[in-house]
């Protein structure tokens, strides 16, 4: 699992322009995810959310990616 520099230890990276969070471990496995997450950063608008749960995310207002939610609708099909 590769995650961008500097967020080894982070879950969680949350866009300050759209209030959006994206799941670091779909980083570099959904392309989407890689892309959008890429476009964070070179915007410099973001976030590390800690501690590592959505809730967190939540509290400060942001929603998650909808690849968030395809991944828990995965989960608990299963």
């Amino acid at each position: 699992m590769a995650r961008p520099a500097h967020f080894e230890h982070y879950r969680y990276l949350g866009d300050k322009r759209s209030q959006v969070v994206y799941d670091l471990d779909l980083y570099g496995v959904d392309p989407a995810v890689t892309a959008a997450v890429d476009g964070v950063l070179a915007s410099e608008r973001f976030v590390a959310i800690s501690p590592h749960t959505l809730a967190e995310a939540r509290n400060r207002g942001y929603r998650p990616h909808r690849s968030i939610r395809a991944q828990a609708a995965t989960d608990s099909d299963s």
